[in-house]
């Protein structure tokens, strides 16, 4: 046979894509601590979406296509009145829900935000659940949403322990795509073909580089990004439930397939096949680890790995507050892959530059005592020029045991340091902050003040009334489990 000719024998599924499809096939959600956190973690993404609402710059983003667009059994977007076709409404509720980087977090050898996936499953959910109503079948409950949950954080999660695309310059929204993908081809009634194919096309697709955001060309579509990808896994999953085959070979495929074409650079990070092809793993059974041991953003809508810089900050506050222009210098004490994500200086150009800048998130709550989300706009920062006289006296310094116990699974710290250094040469101590409030090691202390954050959250849209009674259905997880979807969206509505 000449060589010049492709052999044409179409392969099975990769192993990767049979793992996802089985699992959420056949898995069945019995951990009540995962449970209970993915309650949490509704609350708190919901919360999330309902504050972005305060920012036009979000807003100008949501509603139909064509303005005026009549969709039965539509899903709803919260906090709106917006009723939308399932890929619409999905691309929206993830953009409210990412837009303030205040939503939930993942940190392994690639990064992320797990319930990004909320958008999909949510809308997908909410119109289903109508239209069976209208059939006259059963409601689709919240505990299919809460199932639906735990499984994209793990496949997201999962995927993301040891293999890492950000080192090949792809994002993690990537990610977003195929849990959203999986889960919502699920909802949909997918069978095992459909489910692969679906997945198959979710890698076929041209992936989002990372250049929105990092220097110099940070902007505001890392806001949207993750909404973007779970309503592709919506669409997907519709494709594929109309019958369009799939394509098996869409990873190792030589030559075509996504590990040469999109992650054949050198990557430590990445496991090795044994025919030495660059390839990435499912490295533990998929389950309800992710789930279980996700990070909460309670304290500032901050990316993660400067939320105890934060912190810290926050503590240094009344040393310095008298102080500022007696400052000599501010060590910022840190890990490998916060000064690889978040390190910048120069000037930062928009709100989505000045929130992935540790210099910027340690040196607002060191002035102010904390961090809001308006503190990361251009109206604020031009009025408070003393933030980038501080940045300008800002060292970063990588300690290993940091950079070593991010990665550690027994500790997974995310851990800064910061110390001011004055002019007379008297200093504050170091401030060192090994685990965020979020963090599963300090959940008893978090949970208590993510519901406040919900429940402020929540009173940004609605009267005191609808506040209360949403806030008492999420703190119930009984009564929230057994609600239909169609009326617990319906609470959210304006």
């Amino acid at each position: 046979m000449s060589a010049n000719v492709d052999l044409n024998n179409r392969p099975d599924y990769d192993r990767v894509l049979q793992d996802i499809a089985d699992y959420v096939l056949s898995y069945q959600v019995g951990s009540a601590e995962a449970l209970d956190t993915a309650r949490n973690c509704l609350m708190d993404t919901l919360g999330c979406g309902l504050l972005a609402l305060r920012f036009p710059e979000c807003t100008k983003h949501l509603g139909p296509l064509v303005q005026g667009t009549v969709v039965p059994h539509g899903a709803r977007v919260p906090g709106t009145s917006y009723c939308l076709d399932p890929v619409k409404a999905a691309w929206d509720i993830g953009c409210t829900i990412r837009w303030l980087d205040y939503n939930d977090t993942w940190l392994a050898a690639e990064w992320g935000h797990p319930s990004d996936n909320l958008g999909g499953i949510l809308a997908v959910a909410d119109h289903l659940s109508q239209k069976r109503v209208a059939n006259g079948e059963p409601a689709l409950s919240m505990r299919t949403v809460l199932e639906a949950m735990v499984m994209a954080h793990e496949i997201q999660g999962v995927i993301a322990l040891e293999n890492s695309f950000n080192r090949v310059g792809l994002d993690h929204v990537l990610l977003v795509k195929v849990a959203s993908t999986a889960v919502c081809a699920r909802l949909m009634g997918a069978n095992r073909e459909q489910l692969l194919s679906a997945l198959s096309h979710a890698f076929v697709d041209g992936q989002a580089l990372r250049t929105y955001r990092h220097a110099p060309n940070a902007g505001s579509r890392k806001s949207w990004a993750a909404g973007d990808a779970t309503s592709r896994g919506v669409r997907l999953a519709d494709i594929a439930l109309r019958g369009e085959m799939g394509v098996p070979g869409v990873l190792t495929a030589p030559q075509w397939g996504f590990y040469d074409v999109l992650f054949s650079h050198t990557n430590k990070d990445l496991a090795l096949k044994p025919d030495n092809q660059r390839a990435f793993r499912l490295s533990q059974p998929l389950a309800s680890y992710v789930m279980e041991h996700v990070l909460f953003k309670i304290s500032f809508p901050a990316e993660f790995h400067a939320q105890t810089a934060c912190e810290a900050a926050v503590t240094l506050h009344p040393q310095v507050r008298n102080r500022l222009h007696e400052i000599e210098r501010i060590v910022i004490t840190t890990h490998e892959s916060a000064i690889r994500i978040i390190s910048k200086v120069g000037t930062l150009a928009n709100a989505a530059d000045r929130d992935h800048c540790i210099q910027y998130m340690t040196a607002v709550p060191l002035v102010f005592g904390n961090l809001v989300a308006e503190q990361y706009e251009d109206e604020f920062h031009a009025a408070h020029p003393i933030i980038d006289r501080l940045r300008e006296k800002m060292e970063i310094v990588e300690e290993p045991r940091f950079t070593r116990e991010y990665l550690e699974a027994d500790k997974r710290s995310i851990a800064n340091a910061v110390q001011v250094f004055f002019n007379d040469g008297s200093s504050t101590e170091q401030v060192v902050v090994e685990y965020p409030i979020g963090h599963r090691r300090r959940r008893a202390e978090g949970i208590p003040l993510l519901e406040e954050k919900f429940k402020a959250n929540l009173a940004t849209r609605f009267a005191a009334q609808r506040v209360n009674e949403i806030f008492a259905l999420c703190r119930d997880q009984a009564a929230l489990e057994a609600m239909a979807v169609h009326r617990f969206v319906a609470l959210f509505v304006i």
